[in-house]
């Protein structure tokens, strides 16, 4: 974690996502900004977005939320999946980076991105050739570090033999486990920071969606087979032993979900993400909050992923990715 201690100070960042993209109507322009703002003056210091969401409208609430405060917080942004004509694409050529990062630098309102990560890897183009074009943006200055997003450690090894890595985003929680395979042990190997998106099981671990068809109708998790309702009712009954458990310790559940992951060891910064500014608090305490290893014992037992019903995505999600599968 020396080589990068910006990524971890403090050690929790904000997923910006939530506000503008994938789940239900995006928040009203002047309450994410005023979120966004509240935020900093609670003290995150890492805030995460990108090209997708939104179709631009995220990085716009980021760049005009806290443009006062370049100087004093990292930021990081993603390039390679953009909505085109309505749709989403995923392109990781050279040139389409490029031409991203200009654009995202311009609705950023900056000159420079601290962590520009490639969303997701392009299936037509050779990581090298990505990775080379975000190489040559930090030679320019305008993008201080390379970051990848749910690849596997066999794309990563790959990857900073062409231009060192610094970070690797993926979703991680206790009811998704797939880093635990082979991710983690190559980011410790390689010295890369590991970015935990989603930390919160997409809001099942704050135990505040007990029925998931109060969701609206343009939720993306109508679509992820763990909501359905045939694993939903299962993956419920997990919550008992872990809601009793947050009680017995004196914190939140979500508080409870940080910590299991910040246990785990000491390169993983969770990013997780919410509209409200009472959660975003309440995430950010988290920080003091330290588990022992018993109770990370205990957790790791209780929700993993011979206990979780249902795939993380469904078929045409998973084709995206390209994160190995237990």
């Amino acid at each position: 974690m020396s080589k990068h201690p910006h990524l971890a100070n403090p050690s929790i960042g904000l997923g910006c996502m939530n506000l503008s993209h994938a789940y239900g109507s995006p928040v009203q322009q002047d309450d994410a900004i005023k979120a966004l703002q509240e935020a900093f003056e609670m003290g995150y210091r890492h805030f995460d977005t990108a090209t997708l969401y939104g179709g631009g409208a995220n990085e716009k609430l980021v760049g005009q939320a806290l443009k006062a405060h370049r100087q004093s917080f990292f930021l990081a942004s993603k390039c390679g999946m953009a909505m085109v004509d309505g749709k989403k694409q995923i392109n990781g050529r050279p040139e389409t980076i490029r031409q991203q990062c200009e654009n995202s630098l311009k609705r950023l309102q900056t000159d420079y991105i601290d962590l520009y990560y490639l969303h997701r890897l392009d299936p037509d183009v050779a990581i090298e050739e990505s990775v080379g074009a975000l190489g040559d943006l930090v030679k320019e200055g305008k993008i201080g570090a390379i970051g990848l997003s749910e690849v596997s450690a066999s794309t990563l090894k790959r990857a900073h033999q062409e231009s060192p890595v610094t970070a690797i985003q993926s979703e991680y929680s206790l009811w998704t486990r797939n880093p635990e395979i082979a991710v983690l042990q190559a980011c410790q190997e390689l010295d890369v920071t590991f970015v935990a998106f989603s930390p919160l099981a997409r809001g099942f671990l704050t135990g505040g969606l007990m029925n998931a068809d109060d969701l609206e109708e343009k939720d993306i998790r109508n679509n992820m087979p763990r909501f359905q309702a045939e694993h939903y009712e299962h993956n419920l009954a997990l919550l008992n032993d872990y809601l009793s458990l947050a009680k017995d310790i004196g914190c939140t559940p979500a508080q409870l979900a940080l910590a299991w992951l910040q246990g785990k060891h000491n390169n993983i910064v969770p990013i997780p993400g919410t509209r409200s500014v009472h959660h975003m608090q309440d995430n950010l305490d988290a920080i003091q909050l330290n588990l022992d290893a018993a109770q990370i014992a205990l957790l790791d037992d209780m929700i993993n992923q011979n206990t979780v019903h249902g795939p993380r995505y469904n078929a045409a999600q998973q084709r995206e990715i390209d994160t190995e599968e237990f």
